[in-house]
């Protein structure tokens, strides 16, 4: 099973033609709403690439909170563990552009009071993944990595949206995953300084961390079998990158915790990504199991020197 403690947003998106500079004002061509969150986006993507799923967070006691809960129960994910606290349910507020760019702003709500002690102790286990975000108090997923790692379950970090992150934090993990942007700002942090290259092997080297960077367009990088090993993404006609990453990382930890190793993953992973910029909005955007399978067999995938 995939354990997920992350958050659960309603989204407001707005179509524009092109993202506003700082302090213009663009005119949309078109607004809705759509479930969203990273913890509740990157559950559904795991649960549409195959998995079990459980989902752990919090919620308003709000008109949001039905419609952030939607997808994710019709899609079977268990919710048991997704408290209603008193804290409006968060939003995102999010600008797509013609060109598949966004921008997005998360007013995090209810989030903010999601717990570690939530997350059950019989849906830990060394047979389970573990997958957390950071739209949720940091120090509440230190707590549940920290349980998670002394029962032996595989534990996952999408560290977004970046912060600085404590060392100790890294004892806990089994798999990292950053964007260039977050691997930057993750890299001055930890004093290693220079491409996403050096950051995956240092922190390899002394953490023991698979650190998987996602490149957009170019695919993704990470180690397998000690050698930097990028994956490059079938073409597909961007519409919306907003869920991409969310699909990426509910695709390779679907993979991860039926046992595939790290390439078949993260050749799942980047295909996933692909499918969801060819499509519109978040949840809506996310790839099932087949479509995902039948893109991997158009993934390259190549050793770095």
């Amino acid at each position: 099973m995939v354990v997920v403690f992350g958050s659960l947003n309603l989204d407001l998106v707005a179509r524009v033609p092109r993202l506003p500079a700082p302090g213009e004002t663009c005119t949309g061509t078109a607004f809705f709403t759509a479930p969203g969150g990273k913890g509740a986006n990157q559950a559904l993507a795991a649960r549409n690439a195959g998995a079990e799923v459980a989902l752990f967070g919090a919620v308003g006691a709000d008109a949001f909170a039905a419609q952030a809960l939607s997808n994710l129960r019709a899609a079977g994910i268990n919710l048991d563990g997704v408290a209603t606290v008193a804290a409006p349910t968060g939003v995102a507020l999010i600008n797509v552009a013609d060109d598949g760019e966004n921008s997005i702003v998360v007013v995090p709500g209810a989030n903010a009071l999601a717990r570690a002690t939530q997350v059950y102790d019989h849906a830990l286990g060394e047979t389970g993944t573990l997958l957390a975000q950071l739209e949720i108090p940091l120090a509440e997923v230190a707590g549940v990595f920290r349980r998670a790692q002394a029962c032996r379950m595989r534990c996952v970090l999408n560290a977004a949206p970046m912060t600085a992150l404590p060392p100790s934090l890294f004892e806990f993990l089994d798999v990292l995953v950053v964007n260039e942007h977050e691997a930057k700002a993750l890299a001055a942090t930890v004093d290693c300084p220079g491409p996403p290259e050096r950051l995956i092997r240092e922190l390899h080297a002394h953490f023991g961390v698979l650190t998987v960077v996602t490149l957009g367009a170019r695919g993704a990088l990470t180690l397998a079998d000690g050698r930097l090993q990028q994956a490059e993404p079938p073409p597909v006609e961007v519409r919306d990158a907003t869920g991409a990453g969310d699909a990426f990382v509910g695709a390779m930890c679907a993979a991860f915790d039926r046992g595939e190793k790290i390439t078949r993953a993260l050749a799942e992973g980047v295909a996933a990504g692909a499918l969801a910029c060819a499509e519109f909005g978040a949840q809506a955007a996310l790839p099932d199991a087949a479509r995902i399978r039948a893109a991997t067999e158009n993934v390259e995938l190549r050793y770095l020197p």
